[in-house]
């Protein structure tokens, strides 16, 4: 079970738009086994990307 203050970290980062590194590498185990998944600076700037600048909605699914 993760503690209050794991949660309360992912929260924040959340309502600021920067989703959980750990979650991201979860989902792409369960649904892109065929994929390496980014690293955490790729992943970073891929969602500041994504939230800040350029076109689409940077969601993979």
């Amino acid at each position: 079970m993760k503690g209050f203050f794991t949660r309360w970290a992912e929260m924040m980062r959340l309502m600021v738009g920067q989703p959980h590194y750990e979650s991201y590498v979860q989902h792409m185990a369960r649904h892109h086994p065929d994929r390496t998944p980014m690293n955490r600076t790729e992943f970073f700037r891929n969602r500041e990307q994504a939230r800040y600048g350029g076109k689409g909605s940077g969601r993979c699914c």
